[in-house]
């Protein structure tokens, strides 16, 4: 077979899964349409996603702008860290990832070293562009995020997120109040986000402006024992350690109970997802054999991170391409956000008994503080109730500014208090999967080519749930009542919400062949002998076998193929 992804670009313009932006006017690099396949596709999947979020796991979905007010971005570090490493060729002009350069050119882990580093790497490597040599080019930071102005004259800075986590975080004390306060709680999210990227020659595996599906699931730093990790715990799939990596030995086989058990897991909050994505994945089409789970390793992983593993699928093209991403995140964002917005990101925890304390209070005399003080008066005495005072006084920070305030003029009071529960600052699991790039790999991992009869017949081999059309029907001929039948099933099948597509156009292994192409599992052809028994024949895509069903059992029949709980052969087995 000729290079498969060019075949499967091909085949996606042709048939109208996806078409370059703009390409009147020349298109731009990372941006594309999903046509009407493509798109009808595209939600499939991220319903499918949504079926085992929300359906299984339970946790609702929410819908947050795509632009974000700057303070969003300074709290998660976005403004400030959010870069790649760029360089410009000194003779086309064009620019590049620096790292990409070195890493095209053997060096592994570009990404990690340092702007001179990178800068002495690339030297005298050819350009990708024009292919002339790079020579002592300056390697400097590019932010990332698409930077805009908010209301009339740009009165406020603002981003397009590059992200859709940062809408969940900054609900958290929304979210926290719709689930009653109680962990583990969490919200989910499908959206546009954007990144500026430097030079995206990767096709759909690399956007501008891209697809997430993220989930943050809030749970007790303490408690990290999922509820339902029964589920996977005997899900049994192969993970390729920090261990494995460096050792450069293969991926381990094991179940996700023994992956926590013997440390390659961190809890079972990680183990859950990176099983529940495997199992997503496989509904998507994904080939178990191109599918790995790799943990990060030490110079990869976020500093705050606890855990993180990706689930990267191999391209014929890309090689393993990083298609999700499962970390403990631990309270790394809830208190970033805390730091800028003044907001307590918290969630209050009840003993299963009532406690006693010995605790502290300062009370500050008021009457002195005032006059003393004046306007900072009530400041000082908010501070002073968190400070730590010695026999002489307490030192308190106002509005950056240092005061010691005089034992005189406060008293110390020790009490016993009831405690109730405390205040709790949650960790975080994010699966983070990128639906581009799963999408693409799901119609690589379909693709197939055979020779039938002297001629090519092209497959996209989608399992039935995300096949953008599930059913064709097609009258044999247009004539002698035929249509009118093959019209009527068809109207049967959609207002059973099954997606069928009615096709009279050429001859009937054409419009087989026309369906095989896009996905179409199914197909019904009414004939004559379905003016005399009432049935009508069902073909299966993969297999090209066919079967007589009678027409009122069709939508039964079909319904039962697309959900999984029947196989074309268990028909083939009852005629």
């Amino acid at each position: 077979m000729a290079d498969i992804y060019d075949n499967v670009i091909e085949l996606a313009r042709r048939r109208g899964f996806v078409w370059p932006s703009s390409e009147c006017y020349g298109s731009v690099a990372g941006f594309i349409d999903y046509g009407p396949l493509g798109a009808m596709l595209k939600r499939k999947i991220e319903n499918l996603w949504r079926n085992f979020y929300i359906i299984q796991e339970g946790y609702y979905e929410i819908e947050a702008p795509t632009i974000g007010v700057e303070s969003i971005y300074i709290a998660s570090g976005h403004v400030k860290g959010f870069a790649d490493k760029m360089c410009q060729c000194p003779h086309c002009k064009e620019y590049h990832r620096a790292d990409h350069i070195a890493e095209e050119h053997g060096t592994p882990g570009a990404d990690a070293l340092s702007i001179e580093g990178l800068k002495d790497c690339i030297a005298g490597l050819p350009c990708p562009s024009c292919g002339e040599s790079m020579g002592e080019v300056e390697v400097f930071h590019f932010n990332l995020m698409f930077k805009t102005g908010i209301g009339p004259g740009a009165q406020r800075t603002g981003y397009l997120r590059p992200e859709t986590a940062q809408g969940i975080f900054t609900d958290f004390n929304r979210l926290s109040r719709f689930y009653r306060e109680k962990l583990p709680f969490g919200a989910v999210q499908i959206g546009k986000s954007y990144r500026n990227e430097i030079s995206p020659r990767q096709g759909m595996i690399r956007l501008r402006e891209f697809t997430q599906a993220e989930a943050e699931i809030f749970i007790h730093p303490e408690h990290k024992t999922h509820p339902a990790f029964s589920r996977y715990a005997d899900y049994v799939i192969p993970l390729w350690g920090q261990t494995q990596q460096m050792a450069g030995d293969a991926p381990v086989t094991t179940s996700m109970r023994g992956a926590v058990d013997s440390g390659l897991v961190a809890n079972e909050y990680v183990a859950y997802y990176i099983a529940l994505t495997h199992e997503i994945l496989m509904s998507v089409g994904i080939r178990p054999d191109r599918l790995r789970f790799r943990q990060h390793l030490p110079t990869e992983c976020a500093h705050y991170a606890l855990d993180c593993w990706d689930a990267e699928i191999y391209s014929e093209r890309f090689g393993w391409v990083e298609t999700v991403g499962i970390a403990d995140r631990t309270d790394y964002d809830l208190k970033a956000h805390a730091a800028e917005s003044g907001d307590a990101f918290t969630v209050f925890i009840p003993f299963t008994e009532v406690r006693t304390e010995e605790r502290r209070r300062i009370l500050p005399d008021m009457g002195a503080l005032g006059p003393k003080y004046r306007g900072k008066a009530k400041a000082i005495a908010d501070a002073l109730s968190s400070a730590e005072p010695t026999e002489k006084g307490a030192t308190v920070v106002v509005d950056g500014k240092e005061y010691f305030i005089p034992s005189e003029l406060f008293e110390i009071r020790e009490e016993t208090v009831e405690v109730r529960g405390e205040e709790i600052m949650p960790h975080v699991i994010e699966p983070s999967y990128g639906i581009d790039r799963i999408l693409y790999c799901a119609l690589e991992h379909a693709y197939d080519e055979e020779e039938v009869e002297g001629e090519i017949r092209r497959i996209l081999h989608f399992p039935p749930p995300i096949a953008p059309v599930q059913v064709a029907v097609f009258p044999l001929v247009n004539r002698d009542g035929l249509e009118g039948i093959a019209r009527s099933v068809t109207e049967d099948l959609t207002t059973h919400n099954i997606l069928t597509q009615y096709d009279d156009n050429g001859a009937i292994g054409r419009r087989y062949r026309r369906q095989d192409e896009i996905g179409t599992p199914y197909a019904i052809t009414v004939d004559y002998d379905t003016l005399e028994d009432h049935t009508a024949t069902l073909r299966d895509r993969d297999s090209m076998e066919q079967v007589r069903i009678p027409t009122d059992a069709l939508y039964a029949t079909l319904e039962g193929l697309i959900s999984g709980r029947t196989r074309f052969a268990d028909l083939k087995n009852e005629e």
